[in-house]
């Protein structure tokens, strides 16, 4: 597979681009902000966007979602516990991001151990709470691809000071991570891509 970042919004957010490399077919995960920067990007790939992925609900990661869903139309999937709030008032950061607008696509419930084929490729979902009650890593298995969102960053940890955050929640989520078989391609919400292999070694948080 094809995977592809963008850095959106003022608070550098990942957006990630993963594609079929023969069929063309792709999702999104984590669309956060610049919508019309993102539908520029995905109209010059020539991608046909299959369903959209988000690791959690907060708004610097969906900004860009409705509008992306209004040009590109295709299933959002959440897990419920995030989905519950993440498109309602509650979900605004005050004098900087307002509550995200809904989008008029369906949204899919994304629980833990849930399978998805998308795109030609195999997702799994692996429920990491902590950052938010529903915050969950995809991981894209024959790639061995891990998309953790806000949970696991290179060298750092998600903050569990926001709503619904929860320190030990998350500890038990950055331990659920490190049980992980083998090495993985991290590919965190903000920040450089890592390897589990090196944040199991370095990442104090994952040191248990």
């Amino acid at each position: 597979m094809n995977i592809e970042t963008r850095v959106t919004g003022f608070i550098e957010e990942n957006c990630y681009l993963v594609s079929h490399p023969d069929t063309r077919q792709a999702v999104v995960i984590d669309p956060g902000d610049d919508a019309p920067q993102l539908i520029a990007w995905l109209k010059e790939t020539g991608v046909t966007v299959v369903a959209y992925l988000l690791t959690h609900g907060h708004v610097d990661h969906l900004t860009a979602l409705a509008g992306l869903c209004d040009v590109f139309p295709a299933p959002i999937h959440v897990h419920p516990d995030d989905a519950a709030w993440c498109f309602s008032s509650r979900n605004n950061l005050p004098g900087f991001y307002e509550a995200p607008r809904t989008p008029r696509s369906p949204v899919v419930s994304a629980p833990d151990g849930a399978v998805f084929e998308l795109a030609g490729a195999r997702w799994t979902v692996l429920a990491t709470p902590g950052h938010t009650p529903g915050g969950i890593c995809w991981r894209l298995e024959p790639d061995r691809a891990l998309f953790t969102g806000d949970t696991l960053f290179r060298g750092a940890a998600g903050r569990t000071d926001l709503p619904g955050g929860d320190p030990r929640a998350l500890t038990r989520s950055l331990r659920k991570l490190a049980t992980l078989d083998g090495d993985w391609t991290v590919y965190p919400g903000h920040g450089e891509a890592t390897t589990l292999a090196r944040e199991r070694r370095d990442n104090y948080f994952m040191q248990g």
